[in-house]
């Protein structure tokens, strides 16, 4: 498959380029950045002392040497990207969060004439947690408050993260009600005393913390804990690529990363 990265000379998508090259069967076919970058122009490869061929371009018109584009950016600069899949009929992995209604309901109007998988963490790790939360969740369905934390580098702009929504929607799912429901995203002053039935919510943002997230189920007398901490985005890549050779078969359709593992 010939992939194209987005946001190529940001810590992700370095992360993603240095996969893809290092992987069997799968081809940089374009590097795409934000116009006025003062990368474009230079070779994708140039941060590995590697000469690739493929330069780093804002014209989104590259994406026709592709045939599915990674993208970990931001919603407004994926959501152009999308637009231009759909124009040249290239699949498409969304790492990206944060985004709004209307944002997701375009993902979802994309994948009416396009393949995407669409998931708010690409770690197999991550997607396994979920599982087991969700296990948990109808194990300890009274009796346990439940808590969601997160931590993340300092120059993530939305909170909580995606992984901490998709966390909080497993345990909210398997008690059969909505997040938005239960949630409490926010404590301060006086709060009175905890109601039953909630999801809390923490955020920790600072220096370079590439993702920590713990789950508590607090009872009387006990706590348990389901803990997944990130210490390399390399997992995200691996996880990107696999999600791509998921897609090399389709042709529409909106998936998420449990589809790729259960692919």
């Amino acid at each position: 498959m010939r992939i194209a990265i987005a946001g190529a000379d940001g810590r992700m998508g370095r992360m993603l380029i240095e996969a893809v090259l290092n992987s069997s069967d799968l081809t940089l076919a374009a590097a795409l950045n934000y116009k006025g970058s003062p990368s474009i122009g230079q070779d994708a490869g140039a941060f590995l002392g590697q000469a690739t061929g493929v330069q780093i371009t804002d014209d989104l018109d590259a994406l026709a040497n592709a045939d599915c584009l990674i993208d970990f950016t931001r919603p407004e600069g994926t959501l152009e990207h999308l637009e231009a899949c759909v124009r040249h009929k290239v699949k498409c992995i969304i790492g990206t969060t944060g985004f709004d209604e209307q944002g997701k309901q375009a993902i979802q109007a994309a994948a009416t004439q396009i393949a995407i998988v669409f998931a708010p963490n690409m770690s197999v790790g991550v997607n396994a947690t979920l599982k087991l939360l969700q296990l948990a969740a109808k194990l300890l369905d009274s009796g346990y408050d439940v808590e969601v934390f997160e931590a993340h580098h300092k120059h993530k702009v939305d909170a909580p993260s995606g992984t901490a929504l998709a966390m909080g929607e497993a345990v909210a799912g398997a008690w059969g009600k909505s997040l938005e429901d239960i949630a409490d995203w926010a404590r301060h002053g006086h709060t009175g005393a905890r109601k039953d039935g909630q999801i809390g919510f923490s955020v920790v943002r600072g220096g370079d913390l590439v993702g920590d997230h713990t789950v508590f189920f607090c009872g009387e007398g006990e706590r348990i804990e389901i803990t997944h901490r990130a210490s390399s985005r390399a997992t995200y890549a691996q996880g990107s690529l696999r999600a791509a050779r998921f897609l090399a078969n389709k042709s529409t359709g909106l998936f998420n990363m449990q589809d790729v593992l259960a692919g």
